[in-house]
């Protein structure tokens, strides 16, 4: 058997989730969905200087889900001989046959399924030897730990590079493979002055490794970020600007993707039930779901169900268009699947419309916190409370005068999303969701 994970092996793995939905035909399913992956992996994590870990990962999967009319089983294993899938379709259709039907079960409907599949340039070959890497790794540690005497320790700096191939298919004949990629390079310094010892990093992602930041930057990038917030101290309790930096601030709107995800609206589990065709956000602002972006993170042709992804103006002038759904939420819902079965693809914040960077939001809050780090899950999906540990630097006539830590951030994502002052054109590409700094007017501070 071949060990490369590209393109090669799609039809290895198009023949394992045929014999699967055929097994699953045999067994008198009236529906069935399969989906086979294979995955191969490095990483290499270096510690001053030294190896700590030379990982390699190997893994393949098969899962499917059958239906006997409106009754589901799934299962999956990880074996993809053809007698181990035939027993796995087994113990899919002997669930199914003891479940209780659901109306809304069943395949995505056959005309919304992808038909159209334009090459995205999803997969690249790092070819680097683990020896290369620990180099790498190891060059990139050390540019960091240069930049100041103070950086007396380190986490590591890490290389990763994985490839994967993916084929999904199903009962309304839809059978279609995807290849793709994730390359990086990351490194976390620790700084010390006396007692006070600071912690922070710097990464780098991309499909292509060509497109991957230069690793020495990055540990530079880990160094100064770590320099930088010797001298923390903590804030007096009140309310204040608050100015997210890229890196935190997509994870402000992930709350807003999870909440408008079909799944919460249906549960009634969402801050923003039933909040299509309102106004979210102030009138300017603009967000796009744009799933064929080539090389991005999240571009896909088809979503977890098979059905084409699209074009869409999620959010216009404010307004909230719709919802994410896939088909059983959009049949809960009385709605129709938008091809987001597994979540959004590439959700594109535009910037304020005099597209500031970091330097000019930070003369625009004028007095103010910036956060670098988000730290706790406390965050309510249901009523949209919003409390997070924060660090990042206290901010005075624009400029920064100290970092800041040990603080926790609060307020109400509703009211965060009406009180957005401007969003920066600083984006950060490393994630689905793609945007710059994000200005909050007021939130309540906690600290001392």
């Amino acid at each position: 058997m071949s060990q490369l994970v590209d393109a090669s092996r799609i039809p290895e793995l198009e023949s394992v989730v045929g014999l699967a939905l055929e097994a699953a035909a045999a067994a008198g399913a009236t529906q069935a969905e399969a989906d086979a992956s294979l995955q191969k992996g490095l990483n290499v994590t270096v510690r001053l200087g030294e190896v700590e870990t030379v990982e390699y990962q190997r893994d393949r999967g098969l899962g499917i889900t059958v239906y006997f009319g409106r009754r589901k089983g799934s299962a999956s294993t990880g074996d993809l001989a053809p007698d181990s899938v035939r027993d796995m379709v087994a113990k899919a259709c002997a669930i199914a046959r003891h479940t209780a039907p659901d109306d809304c079960a069943g395949l995505a409907d056959r005309e919304h399924l992808a038909s159209e599949f334009p090459d995205l340039q999803l997969d690249f070959e790092w070819r680097i030897t683990p020896d290369a890497a620990v180099e790498l790794a190891r060059d990139c540690e050390a540019a960091g730990r240069a930049v100041d005497a103070r950086l007396t320790n380190s986490e590591g700096a890490s290389v990763s590079t994985h490839r994967g191939v993916r084929v999904y298919g199903n009962s309304h004949g839809f059978l279609r493979g995807e290849s793709s990629s994730s390359h990086s390079v990351s490194c976390v310094l620790l700084a010390q002055a006396g007692d006070d010892m600071q912690r922070d990093y710097w990464y780098s992602s991309a499909r292509d490794p060509r497109d991957l930041q230069d690793h020495r930057a990055i540990g530079r990038i880990a160094g100064e970020r770590a320099v930088a917030r010797l001298g923390a101290r903590r804030l007096p309790t009140g309310k204040a600007p608050v100015l997210f930096a890229p890196e935190v601030a997509r994870g402000v709107i992930g709350h807003f993707v999870a909440a408008i995800r079909g799944g919460a609206q249906y549960r009634k589990a969402s801050f923003l039930l039933d909040a299509a065709g309102t106004q979210i956000f102030p009138s300017w602002v603009q967000m796009h779901e744009r799933p064929h972006l080539p090389k991005a993170p999240a571009s896909s042709n088809f979503d977890g169900e098979g059905v084409r992804t699209r074009d869409r103006e999620l959010v216009h002038d404010g307004v909230l268009d719709g919802y994410l759904l896939g088909s059983y939420s959009a049949r809960k819902l009385g709605l129709v699947t938008t091809g987001n079965a597994g979540g959004v693809h590439n959700l594109i914040v535009d910037p304020s419309a005099d597209a500031p960077d970091l330097l000019a939001l930070l003369a625009r809050m004028q007095r103010g916190l910036l956060v670098t780090e988000l730290m706790g899950q406390g965050v309510n999906g249901v009523t949209g409370d919003y409390s997070r540990g924060a660090t990042g630097f206290w901010v005075e006539d624009g400029a920064i005068v100290h970092p800041v830590h040990e603080i926790t951030i609060a307020g109400n994502l509703k009211k965060m999303y009406r009180d957005i002052v401007a969003i920066g054109s600083d984006v950060d590409l490393r994630g689905g969701i793609r945007m710059g700094s994000l200005l909050i007017d007021d939130m309540t501070i906690a600290g001392e």
